[in-house]
């Protein structure tokens, strides 16, 4: 996944006082491009999305198909000579 910096690919300017003095270092984008990059972002999210329940079907049809029984399982110890 992306960070949300790599969404923005745009050019970020710096808020600045009339004096020129640089206030906090708060980046500053247009509006336009913030936008563009939360619709991509939300767009790479519902991919991950589909891939994520894509996988958790996958793997709750792979549990479905072996079924897991414990008491008629045969249990045998690991270490046979010990286990007497």
């Amino acid at each position: 996944m992306k960070t949300p910096a790599e969404y923005l690919d745009a050019p970020v300017f710096y808020l600045t006082y009339p004096t020129g003095e640089i206030a906090e270092q708060v980046p500053v984008v247009s509006y336009d491009d913030a936008l563009r990059a939360v619709e991509t972002a939300l767009a790479d999210a519902e991919k991950y999305r589909y891939l994520l329940m894509r996988a958790l079907r996958r793997t709750q049809e792979l549990e479905d198909a072996v079924p897991f029984s414990p008491a008629g399982a045969d249990v045998r110890p690991l270490y046979p000579d010990i286990a007497a």
